[in-house]
């Protein structure tokens, strides 16, 4: 993958209207001016007694691998403090469950390193950061024809059920609602009936069956079976499975070789999870959708999904308002939000640590994997997503702002 230079846009905005990020100075002197403040602060935590000596630091061994498929450099040359980059690995190298971090500057690869059972090769469980590819491929959908609007309602693609539905309120769900979480459907983690029905595998008829517990449009819940639902729809609306759609109009124009995609008992690739790829195939994700769907000059996903997708519709609705740094936590079309200090980020979260971080104003994208904790939603799975998310947002917020 080589690096392209982005288009000038103006940055995205949080759920009060402000800017983040911008710039009145050149690149140069901005990069200057960041590494002094980085510099310094990073000598004020060592001063001061919280991190570790600057031999341990010089120790750390973050240097990207030489594979084919990346252009790599290094955090000087891209205007980032090295000590930053050392501090954040020497944190993950604390982590149990961890697989890999890798960052990725102005389109290069400028810090990689895997741990534990974690290899460059390895495509690993991605859990629900699958809802972010899901998004992608109904914005694609919609883009080619096969979809008319996000506006069509959910019960378009379920003739089977339509007729069955006994709350008017489920006729009105729509497909921008269902990308939002906001279709009035509960979250399968909260009655062990929904848990039951998630894991059965069979999904059309729990439309009907589940209710409702909120009007549709009102509020956020987090819902693992409008992902599947969506997931359905493309594979019904396009005549292909979730995933060979993928492997037709996304995952070749990101040079990306996708692994394995669980599927349901009909055989539809789960919407919600499930989709296994290399943490650097994950990075290539996140770098298109930084660049507004481009990628290496191709238009892949059209910029107007993406910018609706890292959009916020929904803020501090989650399960979780606060994980670490990652504070005002909001929600757009199955892409995350949150404010780290005085910069906004969207990300990919998969359970266990599965994170594609989009961080706007310095061109970045950090991305980890981790044990996933599969089927295991218990205190210890979350103690350990809950770490990698704090060293992640630790290391967030000691990026100096962009000028």
């Amino acid at each position: 993958m080589r690096a392209t230079p982005r288009r000038n846009r103006t940055f995205a905005r949080d759920a009060a209207g402000e800017t983040v990020g911008g710039s009145v100075l050149g690149r140069r002197t901005r990069r200057c001016l960041q590494f002094v403040f980085s510099t310094l602060l990073l000598a004020v935590l060592l001063f001061v007694g919280c991190g570790p000596s600057p031999e341990e630091l010089a120790a750390v061994d973050f240097s990207p691998l030489h594979a084919e498929g990346w252009e790599v450099s290094t955090p000087a040359e891209r205007g980032l403090d090295p000590g930053l980059i050392a501090q954040a690995y020497y944190n993950a190298a604390e982590l149990d469950t961890l697989y890999s971090l890798l960052v990725v500057k102005d389109g290069f690869l400028v810090a990689e390193k895997y741990f534990n059972e974690g290899s460059v090769d390895q495509k690993d469980r991605l859990q629900s950061a699958t809802k972010s590819y899901t998004s992608a491929l109904v914005g694609i959908a919609l883009e080619q024809g096969y979809l008319s609007s996000v506006d069509q309602k959910m019960l378009e693609f379920f003739p089977e059920i339509a007729d069955t539905v006994t709350d008017p309120r489920k006729e009105e769900i729509s497909l921008r609602q269902m990308l939002q979480m906001r279709t009035g459907y509960p979250s399968e983690e909260t009655d062990a009936a929904l848990w039951q029905g998630l894991l059965s595998g069979v999904y059309a008829p729990l439309i009907e069956e589940f209710p409702l517990i909120a009007d549709p449009g009102t509020e956020f819940n987090y819902s693992n079976l409008t992902s599947n639902w969506l997931g359905i729809i493309v594979d019904r609306v396009s005549g292909m499975s979730l995933k060979a759609f993928a492997e037709a109009h996304l995952f070749p124009l990101v040079d990306t070789e996708v692994g394995e995609w669980g599927q349901d008992a009909e055989g539809h690739n789960n919407g919600c999870g499930d989709l296994h790829l290399t943490p650097r195939d994950a990075a290539k994700f996140g770098l298109m959708y930084l660049d507004e769907g481009m990628y290496d000059g191709k238009q892949v996903v059209p910029a107007d999904w993406v910018r609706d997708s890292l959009k916020t519709h929904s803020v501090n609705e989650a399960f979780v308002k606060k994980v670490g740094k990652f504070h005002d936590i909001g929600y757009g079309y199955h892409w995350w939000s949150a404010n780290v200090g005085d910069r906004h980020v969207n990300f990919a979260w998969g359970h266990g640590g599965q994170l594609i971080v989009l961080v706007d104003d310095l061109d970045m994208v950090v991305v980890t994997t981790s044990y996933p904790f599969w089927l295991e939603h218990n205190d210890e799975s979350w103690k350990n997503e809950k770490a990698i998310m704090t060293m992640v947002s630790n290391f967030v917020d000691t990026l100096p702002t962009a000028f």
